[in-house]
């Protein structure tokens, strides 16, 4: 009897020190669940493709944003779908985030994410380079011609010049390059649709695509957005009389040089692009335009100018017949000559 009552209390005695012991165990993973991560300053913590749980614990440690290991793996062994879900992806982590608002974070799409912005005007050659600049995207287009570009995002045949919206662009580490020139080009779609079917009646454009090309043109005679649709005005109101656009960015691009250091040989020299010696509009986009000139090519300003002439301060102005436009000419080339003397002394 008294062996049995030993060995029961041994028993006993072994259940209450278990006991005590998972206990123990139990509360100081709580506690530790409970403490904010070791983390004292933002930072962006990145998981690899093919990172497990393990080698992604193992890395928040080693950067210092968890103190231990054990407290997740123990989590992972409780509950096992806790952290099944992490993913791919960089992620801005802040000091006092709790351990179940880290692993949140990690199994998320909250991921961080870069802006890149076409600007307005930009070709798409220049499109390109900036894209290709990107550090953060997964580049498969740059050693593509423009032709193949087109085919890896579903337009086969069709040239790119001004069918991409400028605008800025949100992407993450490893995107493709290819999404976003998909991005671009189905919302200048969808805008120039939009501007079509909301256009002006009596327009001289047979489609879209030659709206689109008025809106280039005119994305690239000025800089002043007050002036778009005056512009715009002018340029259908010479078409529709049959007259020459004569316009120097159109020039420019044909000849590929800039349109400020075009010389009197250029306006004659023959290009599909050359508005001097051509009728009509020119074949293909100059550029690519933005909302704001698609809103003026498709909504002319009302009026009855027929030319216009840079002032020399950054604005244009404008004609209606062709002696107005000389003198304005003249006027334009007096203040050149007054800012060349100027700035010789």
């Amino acid at each position: 009897m008294r062996a049995r009552r030993v060995a029961g209390l041994s028993l006993l005695l072994a259940v209450i020190v278990g006991g005590a012991a998972v206990g123990g165990g139990y509360g100081a993973w709580y506690w530790q669940w409970q403490r904010p991560i070791a983390l004292t300053v933002p930072k962006v913590f990145e998981i690899e493709r093919g990172m497990g749980i393990r080698q992604t614990l193992e890395q928040l440690q080693q950067q210092g944003i968890i103190a231990s290991t054990w407290p997740y793996r123990a989590k992972a062994w409780l509950v096992p779908d806790r952290l099944r879900h992490l993913k791919a992806g960089e992620f801005a982590l802040i000091p006092g985030m709790t351990p179940d608002q880290l692993i949140d974070k990690l199994s998320s799409d909250d991921v961080v994410t870069y802006g890149m912005t076409i600007p307005e005007g930009r070709t798409f050659a220049q499109m390109r380079a900036l894209m290709d600049a990107q550090a953060k995207l997964e580049h498969r287009t740059a050693s593509l011609s423009d032709a193949e570009l087109m085919r890896q995002i579903g337009h086969e045949g069709m040239l790119p010049e001004g069918r991409f919206l400028p605008t800025t662009y949100r992407y993450h580490k490893g995107m493709s390059d290819i999404t976003l020139y998909r991005q671009a080009f189905e919302l200048m779609n969808s805008r120039l649709d939009e501007a079509w079917r909301k256009r002006d009646e009596g327009l001289p454009y047979r489609s879209p695509d030659e709206a689109l090309v008025m809106a280039s043109l005119v994305e690239m005679e000025t800089g002043v957005p007050e002036e778009r649709k005056a512009i715009a005005g002018v340029f259908v109101r010479r078409l529709g009389k049959g007259m020459r656009l004569q316009t120097d960015p159109a020039v420019a691009y044909g000849l590929k040089k800039n349109a400020r250091t075009l010389t009197r040989a250029d306006l004659t020299t023959p290009t599909p692009y050359n508005t001097y010696m051509n009728e009509g509009l020119p074949p293909t986009p100059i550029a690519l335009p933005g909302q704001a000139a698609l809103d003026a090519a498709l909504h002319p300003a009302p009026g009855s100018a027929l030319y216009f002439v840079a002032t020399g301060n950054g604005g244009h102005r404008f004609s209606d017949s062709l002696e107005q436009h000389q003198q304005a000419v003249r006027d334009y080339l007096r203040v050149l000559r007054a800012g060349s003397s100027n700035s010789s002394h």
